[in-house]
């Protein structure tokens, strides 16, 4: 037998003897998500080692051991910077976590500002002012079949001149993920509510976001752009089907919640930073107001949970600080949802800017090279994104 030969022999075994690991490493997580006692779940994956699986199950295998044990860690001591290390992964805790958002929320209302002061929007608050645009009567479509018809072009006219950037922003994405578009949905689907979701793009199948038309007034032109971007590229449409072809175990789903949400909040950000909405300050209006519904719904989270607000005052502020409600998340029903869900809507913000903060000072290739490490093996917590950048 020939050197080559050999060689070649003996990493076909080491192929064969990594994919039988992966198939045991794959048994090991299902028989761990199916145990309720996370102690005994963390025990059943002791003995594997990161290093001897390809990426993806490497990620489970990591994934899987950290939320386990801050699950464990949550059974005797149920705080609020335990419940975001379970969704999040380490963090700095919840008053440095607050001190970073509020300075966040000034970056974007100083910018919201500056454009308001530029259109003649004026208003005692930020909120007051965002109320303004909001009720401009020539910023609306008309809420009527035709209406709702222009809304959707305008959608897919934006959709063009975002696709177009994904090469100098994204790099390299699978086709399919491209083919996506907005659309009213189906006559079945608008009868029935079926509206505000998403048909994710598969090979040989087209993607689209069947947008919720059903009040106008709610949906003024500035806020449907970086609907655009969120729901649809670079947002959902390239982190999810990529995610779905790297098939994640469910723990991974489980312990890294946040992370589709965090990355379509980064999707917004970088399109906006790279000139998207240079020509229209409303649309980088309606940019900020959904930058700030992120930050300040965060805020209220910490608030109730950790500094003890009431629901009355929480909604104080976000008039305050947001002015409108987001189109599907009304202030009451997203406060009652904020203090059922505690970290949850801190966490969606966190991995925003652990995206964020990866990607800072990063242009070109370099940018291109970390969203694809971010996103080729599927959702990651951030000590991982932090790894990556």
């Amino acid at each position: 037998m020939t050197r080559r030969a050999v060689i070649i022999g003996g990493a076909v075994f080491a192929l064969a003897a990594r994919a039988e690991a992966a198939i045991t490493l794959s048994a090991a997580l299902d028989a761990a998500a199916a145990e309720r006692d996370p102690a005994k779940a963390l025990a059943m994956l002791d003995g594997f080692d990161p290093r001897d699986f390809p990426p993806v199950s490497a990620l489970d295998l990591i994934t899987a051991r950290a939320g386990l044990a801050a699950d464990i860690a949550l059974a005797s001591n149920p705080s609020f910077d335990l419940r975001l290390q379970r969704l999040i992964g380490t963090h700095r805790g919840a008053a440095a976590i607050e001190r970073r958002l509020i300075r966040e929320q000034q970056v974007a209302t100083l910018a919201a500002l500056r454009l308001f002061d530029t259109l003649g929007i004026g208003g005692a608050t930020p909120g007051a002012r965002f109320r303004r645009l909001w009720s401009e009567l020539d910023g609306r479509f008309a809420d009527s079949d035709a209406g709702r018809d222009a809304a959707i072009a305008a959608m897919n006219t934006t959709l063009d001149r975002l696709r177009a950037m994904l090469p100098a922003l994204i790099g390299p994405v699978p086709g399919y993920c491209r083919d996506v578009v907005a659309t009213r949905g189906s006559p079945e689907e608008q009868s029935s509510g079926k509206v505000g979701a998403r048909r994710l793009p598969m090979p040989g199948r087209p993607g689209a976001y069947v947008v919720d038309l059903t009040r106008m007034a709610d949906r003024p032109r500035c806020s449907l752009p970086s609907v655009v971007a969120h729901e649809l590229l670079p947002g959902h449409m390239i982190q999810l089907p990529i995610e779905a072809a790297a098939r994640p175990h469910k723990l991974r789903l489980s312990y890294a919640p946040g992370f589709a949400e965090g990355w379509s909040i980064h999707a917004e950000r970088l399109v906006a930073r790279a000139g998207a909405w240079a020509d229209d300050p409303r649309a980088m209006l309606g940019y900020l107001h959904w930058r700030l519904f992120r930050i300040t719904r965060a805020r209220a989270d910490i608030g109730i949970h950790v500094h003890g607000w009431s629901i009355d005052e929480a909604r104080a502020r976000l008039d305050e600080w947001q002015g409108v409600p987001a189109y599907f998340a009304p202030f009451e029903t997203d406060l009652a949802r904020i203090a059922a869900e505690p970290a949850t809507r801190t966490a969606e913000m966190l991995f925003a800017l652990a995206i964020e903060d990866g990607a800072r000072g990063k242009r070109g290739a370099a940018l291109i090279a970390f969203h694809q490490a971010i996103l080729v093996d599927g959702r990651m917590r951030s000590d991982e994104i932090r790894r990556r950048a």
